[in-house]
């Protein structure tokens, strides 16, 4: 066996940016879903929760919603709300102090959590063709995700090692190999030289999740990351990661192996009044960047350039060269979609399908990565 860098080409053939509807058809639900969800009491787990209780209560005390008319506010609403207060550094009330909603916004992002993961566990055959497409076809690809799920990752597995290695684009806990870590599981660091097998030629695929991940457990002391792959359960009565030992099952709760921090939920929730201060988000986004300068094609996939996602139009605007190609799939058909791209670029291409026929056609893949 040898090892071998693997490097990144110059250019990059396709960027595919992904989202909700890329994961929607194996369940993953959209993101208008979520508060409903919550607010409906269609959960048992949440509604009977302690966290679930608190957030429930703050939402029907400051918003105005009807489960029987299928009325709720939108989630953007309700996270630019506590975020306008965060920022201000202001107290909402006697009852929902600064630090109670604080506390209260980490808790809402555990909901969301817990319930985009109840779709996850599960192998998803549209991600392999994806990943079958594009092992078939051109490797020079990255991709850009706007969602928390790990769908994507999981259905990679049966290219591991002999194809390729997922590059997050920051640097995880498991890839180092000392005492403190030796309970969780290594990960081979795709920009280290990488262990080769046979005649084989795995190449690095670039996965940059700007928007967080289910997998990812952060630690604000030491501001890094531990990929938890299999372990995305939620306590929802105390709000706590749990994390099992293998073989015999035996359940714990995650805290930072390095310095004994509660580990924090990595997604960055919809709203409109965003911080992109977080250091990994902020990383992410400038290897975003990176990669759509680069890009000789982008491919746009179940994603509607929402009102609340205006860091996401502003770094393409910034960085979209004027002859790159551009194309949109997406089932909806609207003019008002249609605008919001043609605000990104004129070099434009509508494809009016779905994530699941875009890569069930045998015809479309191989275009779409020319």
């Amino acid at each position: 066996m040898k090892e071998l860098f693997l490097r990144y080409k110059a250019e990059r053939d396709v960027v595919f940016v992904l989202g909700a509807g890329a994961s929607h058809p194996d369940g993953v639900p959209l993101q208008k879903h979520l508060l409903p969800t919550i607010l409906s009491g269609g959960i048992e787990e949440i509604e009977n929760s302690e966290i679930g209780k608190r957030v429930i209560e703050f939402i029907t005390d400051n918003f105005v919603y009807s489960p029987q008319k299928n009325q709720y506010p939108q989630l953007e609403a309700v996270f630019g709300f506590i975020d306008y207060f965060i920022q201000q550094n202001e107290s909402l009330s006697s009852k929902y102090t600064l630090s109670y909603i604080i506390e209260l916004k980490e808790y809402l992002i555990k909901l969301i959590h817990y319930i985009v993961n109840l779709q996850t566990d599960k192998n998803s055959k549209y991600y392999h063709l994806f990943w079958q497409g594009i092992a078939n076809n051109n490797k020079n690809i990255s991709i850009i995700t706007l969602n928390y799920d790990t769908l994507l990752e999981q259905a990679f597995e049966f290219l591991f090692k002999k194809t390729g290695y997922i590059d997050y684009c920051f640097h995880l806990m498991n890839y180092d190999k000392t005492d403190n870590l030796k309970r969780f599981n290594f990960w081979i660091n795709p920009r280290e030289p990488v262990p080769v097998e046979n005649n084989n030629n795995p190449a690095p695929f670039k996965i940059v999740k700007i928007h967080g991940s289910l997998n990812w457990k952060y630690c604000n002391c030491c501001n890094q990351i531990l990929l938890t792959p299999w372990d995305r359960k939620i306590d929802l009565q105390r709000g706590k990661f749990l994390g099992y030992t293998y073989p015999d099952m035996q359940e714990y709760e995650y805290r930072c192996p390095l310095d004994g921090t509660e580990f924090q939920t990595l997604i960055m929730p919809p709203s409109y009044v965003k911080s992109l201060k977080q250091p990994v988000i902020n990383q992410l986004l400038s290897e975003a960047s990176r990669e759509i300068r680069i890009a000789k094609k982008i491919v746009f996939v179940g994603y509607s350039l929402s009102d609340a996602d205006v860091h996401v139009k502003a770094l393409f605007q910034k960085q979209i060269n004027p002859d790159t190609k551009i194309i949109v799939v997406n089932t909806r058909n609207s003019d008002t979609l249609k605008n919001k791209y043609y605000s990104l670029s004129k070099n434009i291409n509508f494809m009016n399908c779905a994530f699941e026929e875009m890569v069930s056609n045998p015809d479309i893949m191989p275009e779409l990565l020319k």
